[in-house]
């Protein structure tokens, strides 16, 4: 019995420990730009990104190729309700994403490469129509 309740409470404590982490709020939002727009040139290059207004701290969008578009959250995943911080931004060389706050860096696909962040970025859903790219969530 003894060793039942150890084995339990053992595997009750594993898990994924970013589970504990909060997660960021959910808006609901219907964003559409140009991809022709003078004040989008970035996304007229592979690998261009933009910061765009919507979502909960705004939105990153970045060209994959001429046809694919991601768009992420700017609210990092590290601490989302703080509300001085917590907010990822195009790093100056534009090769990857930063929170300058809490350290934490993400590649051009949303994924975490340094720092405390214990996830991706969240990304929202983008569509390609003639020159109109709309995203969702």
């Amino acid at each position: 019995m003894a060793l039942s309740l150890t084995i339990a409470l053992g595997l009750a404590s594993c898990g994924d420990s970013s589970s504990a982490e909060p997660l960021i709020p959910f808006v609901s939002f219907n964003e559409s730009i140009s991809i022709l727009d003078q004040r989008y040139p970035q996304l007229r290059t592979d690998n261009g990104s933009v910061e765009i207004a919507g979502g909960v701290r705004g939105l990153i969008i970045v060209r994959q190729n001429a046809t694919t578009y991601l768009a992420f959250e700017r609210n990092c995943p590290y601490r989302p309700y703080d509300a001085a911080c917590s907010t990822v931004t195009i790093d100056a060389s534009r090769l990857f994403l930063i929170d300058d706050c809490c350290g934490s860096q993400f590649t051009l696909q949303g994924q975490p490469r340094g720092g405390p962040a214990p996830r991706p970025l969240r990304q929202y859903a983008t569509s390609l129509s003639g020159n109109l790219l709309t995203i969702t969530n």
